[in-house]
């Protein structure tokens, strides 16, 4: 069992339609069709943020979003035990497995359990070490990093080393991307920017006509092949959406590394 970090080799491949206005962004793929109109300034000013009730929205639609993906999970498993064909089967099969495998080994970090989640784990630090040792981030001038609590620590190593960080807004609810720079934060706010009430609270919302270049990606896993670096996130698709909106905007091309940090566990076949 090992802290490491993976780099992903052409990690979305993905036929897609989507269509991008001033105010909306519509992107649809068969399983996710999300629109957005506008964007809610939560952090116009930090003073009138109110903390308590962004916490309390973003709890209960996290839940709702895993109450549905634990439903497609059991329909699917439902279907695998009644020998019906469902090409995306396979996945769900390693993603329970990997989350039952974390919560019965005791190697998972809250938020628990971490099912239908990014899970956290134990040396989730260590793996950020790692990952801020290669020569791709410390070359890097912006690193977009996904919003979960295993990279907390690639986030706060981002800002502290004065990089630009961009980060989704979580499950892009209230928005697209902000942006968090070291130069506007004082010592003692960095840490606090690196949760999702901090990157609400002091990030910069922009949007899909910002121009900015993006010189690494770092995105979390359920579970990856190191062989090959195919990767499978939770199941709702974002790290795919999100892909897409940054080549849209020209932030990145195929040449941007993207890389995972996780937990390097071996699972046996019954």
């Amino acid at each position: 069992m090992d802290s490491n970090i993976i780099r992903l080799s052409a990690p979305f491949s993905y036929n897609h339609s989507y269509l991008f206005t001033n105010q909306k962004f519509k992107l649809r793929f068969p399983s996710i069709s999300i629109r957005l109109q506008g964007r809610k300034n939560y952090h116009s000013d930090a003073k009138e943020f109110d903390e308590s009730a962004f916490e309390a929205e973003r709890l209960r639609l996290d839940a709702k979003a895993r109450d549905s993906m634990a439903q497609t999970s059991k329909r699917v498993m439902e279907a695998l035990a009644e020998e019906e064909d469902d090409p995306q089967a396979w996945k769900w099969v390693i993603r329970k497995r990997i989350w039952d495998l974390m919560e019965a080994r005791n190697i998972a970090q809250n938020p628990r359990p971490v099912h239908h989640r990014i899970p956290n784990f134990i040396g989730a630090p260590a793996a950020a070490k790692n990952l801020s040792e290669l020569q791709v981030f410390g070359m890097a001038n912006c690193v977009k990093v996904n919003p979960d609590s295993p990279q907390k620590q690639v986030r706060f190593l981002t800002l502290s080393d004065g990089k630009k960080l961009l980060t989704p807004q979580p499950r892009l609810r209230t928005g697209f991307f902000s942006v968090l720079e070291s130069s506007r934060l004082t010592p003692s706010t960095i840490n606090e920017a690196c949760n999702s009430l901090g990157i609400a609270k002091y990030g910069r919302p922009i949007g899909l006509d910002e121009k900015i270049k993006v010189d690494l990606i770092v995105i979390g896993s359920v579970a990856v092949d190191p062989k090959t670096g195919a990767r499978l996130g939770k199941g709702e698709g974002f790290a795919e959406l999100e892909y897409g909106m940054l080549q849209y905007m020209g932030a990145i091309d195929e040449s941007t590394p993207v890389v995972t940090s996780g937990l390097l566990v071996t699972c046996y076949s019954a």
